[in-house]
């Protein structure tokens, strides 16, 4: 049975969570809407029509939350600082109810013996950049540099450890090409310059807390899937690889010095010659100190010459007979020691942080109690694989569990619940769900 000491005492174990999906007050106390708000109230894009606010009302129990955190027997919090809070036009005038906020919340952690793992951009631009263009514009990555300046400066006395960006390729594919999620844009003609502008922002970000920040210990995380070939067959095989290029390889490659991957698909060739994203390649080069990696699943995708530019479709889990959680995502353990191992083979990565990994169930409350063995299951597995990998050599530092509780879960609205706490959206009430106490009894081993 494998246990917490495994890892050994420096190890970390957290829990992640984001601003828009617990904080709600997304319209009091001077903060500004965010492309969330917005795209939240139009009825249709989101399951049940389910809106952003309260959300979990943690901008008002943040402090029995962190509790929470410290209760569980975790010794991280990863949350993330909502630009529209800091800055309600995105730039220009600060809003000093929402910087005292996040000292308040900061402060909460330390007294509490957290350490807190903030990111600066995790999905919620203000409305009012997106007015400009958002992610397409070029204007983006200057108010993007101001806010985090802003952040650095009032905070970089107390919180060391920084995430710059949380998922590139998901806010810029679904927000910005498929336009499933806030702000809801569609095409390459969208896609491909908020892949450029936040290619940039992601080493601009850096540069600047390596700067204001003393002893900062600065990473960025990337969604990750091992990319499966349903058949070896050539067709297969050269869809799995351009999938990968998007996936997993879009936006760390272009960090590490190496550019986009556009040797291994002509695409992003193209894209590299029509936006001279070659002049700019030095620009988005920076040495992290770690790299998150955010694992829910594989992908099995098959050749389909129907589907525009990727010609490729996945094959669902359930199709396959694979188990697979509430939300079809197949649970594949090896898979998710893979797809850390090919990232762990990049020489220039130094450390390696989970920064989310879970799993969402039909969970109920019943009795004041919510048995899900179903959650615990998947955690034994997947922390057998951390194990593994941590065992032949890999340096991982940490660990994040998404998420702390049940919350907004992005265009699934309340109905996917992940969290280790279940959260009564009506009452606000917060019940720890047997998974939490797994974890629990885990991190005393």
């Amino acid at each position: 049975m494998v246990k917490a000491s495994d890892f050994g005492s420096d190890f970390l174990w957290g829990v992640a969570t984001a601003a828009a999906q617990i904080e709600g007050t997304a319209t009091q106390h001077g903060k500004g809407p965010s492309i969330w708000d917005t795209f939240t109230a139009k009825n249709g894009k989101i399951k049940k029509n389910h809106k952003l606010d309260p959300a979990c009302d943690f901008y008002h129990r943040y402090a029995e939350d962190v509790a929470l955190v410290k209760y569980l027997g975790f010794s991280v919090f990863r949350f993330s600082i909502a630009w529209a809070r800091i800055l309600p036009n995105g730039r220009g005038e600060v809003n000093e109810e929402g910087i005292r906020f996040y000292h308040h919340l900061i402060d909460e952690c330390l007294s509490q013996g957290i350490t807190p793992y903030v990111t600066l951009y995790h999905w919620d631009l203000p409305q009012a950049l997106e007015d400009e263009g958002g992610w397409t514009s070029f204007s983006i990555n200057a108010a993007f540099n101001a806010f985090v300046t802003i952040c650095a400066l009032e905070y970089g006395d107390k919180v060391k450890n920084w995430i710059v960006l949380n998922e590139p390729f998901g806010y810029t594919s679904l927000g910005y090409m498929l336009g499933i999620h806030a702000p809801g844009k569609t095409g390459l003609t969208n896609f491909f310059p908020a892949v450029l502008h936040t290619a940039l922002a992601q080493a601009d970000g850096a540069k600047i807390l390596r700067a204001e920040v003393a002893n900062a210990n600065i990473g960025t995380t990337y969604s990750c899937s091992e990319i499966i070939p349903y058949t070896e067959s050539d067709n297969d095989v050269l869809a799995a690889k351009r999938i990968d290029c998007l996936m997993n390889r879009l936006f760390v490659e272009p960090t590490l010095g190496l550019g986009f991957p556009t040797a291994d698909w002509d695409v992003l060739e193209k894209f590299q010659i029509e936006y001279g994203t070659w002049r700019l390649q030095e620009r988005m080069k920076f040495d992290f100190d770690f790299v998150g990696l955010q694992n829910y699943f594989p992908l099995t995708v098959k050749y389909n010459a129907f589907i525009p530019v990727i010609q490729a479709w996945e094959v669902k889990a359930k199709s396959r007979k694979k188990p697979h959680t509430a939300m079809g995502w197949e649970i594949n353990a090896d898979s998710f020691y893979n797809i850390v191992t090919q990232f762990a083979a990049y020489p220039a990565i130094k450390n390696i942080i989970i920064t989310e990994n879970g799993a969402a169930y039909h969970d109920k409350l019943i009795d004041k109690r919510v048995n899900d063995p179903e959650r615990i299951e998947y955690f034994k597995l997947y922390v057998s694989a951390l194990l593994k990998l941590k065992n032949e050599g890999v340096n991982i530092a940490g660990y994040m569990a998404w998420t702390l509780m049940d919350n907004f879960e992005w265009a699934e609205g309340f109905t996917a619940r992940f969290g280790l706490v279940y959260n009564d959206f009506k009452t606000q009430e917060r019940t720890i769900k047997d998974s939490g106490y797994w974890w629990k009894e885990f991190l005393k081993t």
